[in-house]
């Protein structure tokens, strides 16, 4: 199979109706160590890391690298979106294939914010590798997550149990599930 490549860079931010997708900044550092510090970030994640290791190893700007976003509302980071390649040692049905993840402060929660954003990600994906498919993860028991997956048109092709918990792999696009 030939690798296809890195997900690409967008030319310019990303708008929507209220959010901005753009580069990470020097002012983004903060939100960067408060999503995985975050209890409540973290809870389907294998738990909070610690504070104090995250400043020692957050670079004053946070990297850069294609298809990660900060979510910006009103000038603030709320949020992290990323799309990227699956890794070698993810499930076999995700290898190769773009994984959708995404990360939200607790204060932005609720407000539709993780869906406007992901919509106009997929939108941009959608725009520069047409008919590329992308999956995301999650535990079951993250319902928020799950809702979300299938309001952005992702379908369920496994679960199956990883980190102690039952997990879901789901894909955006026509999908056989293997139930």
């Amino acid at each position: 199979m030939t690798d296809p490549g890195p997900v690409p860079r967008p030319s310019a931010p990303i708008t929507t109706e209220r959010l901005v997708l753009r580069e990470p900044e020097a002012r983004d550092r903060a939100a960067f160590i408060g999503l995985p510090a975050s209890p409540e970030v973290h809870t389907y994640l294998g738990g909070p890391r610690r504070r104090d290791e995250l400043e020692r190893a957050m670079p004053e700007v946070p990297e850069r690298w294609p298809g990660s976003f900060v979510v910006d509302l009103d000038g603030a980071m709320i949020g992290h979106v990323l799309l990227r390649r699956a890794p070698q040692d993810h499930r076999p049905a995700a290898v190769g294939k773009v994984e959708l993840g995404y990360l939200f402060l607790p204060r932005a929660w609720g407000a539709g914010y993780a869906a406007e954003a992901c919509a106009a990600a997929l939108d941009w994906f959608d725009s520069v590798l047409p008919g590329e498919q992308v999956v995301l993860a999650t535990q079951t028991a993250n319902a928020r997550s799950m809702r979300l997956a299938a309001k952005l048109g992702f379908g369920e092709v496994e679960r199956y149990r990883a980190w102690g918990a039952a997990q879901w792999l789901g894909v955006r696009g026509p999908v056989t599930s293997r139930r």
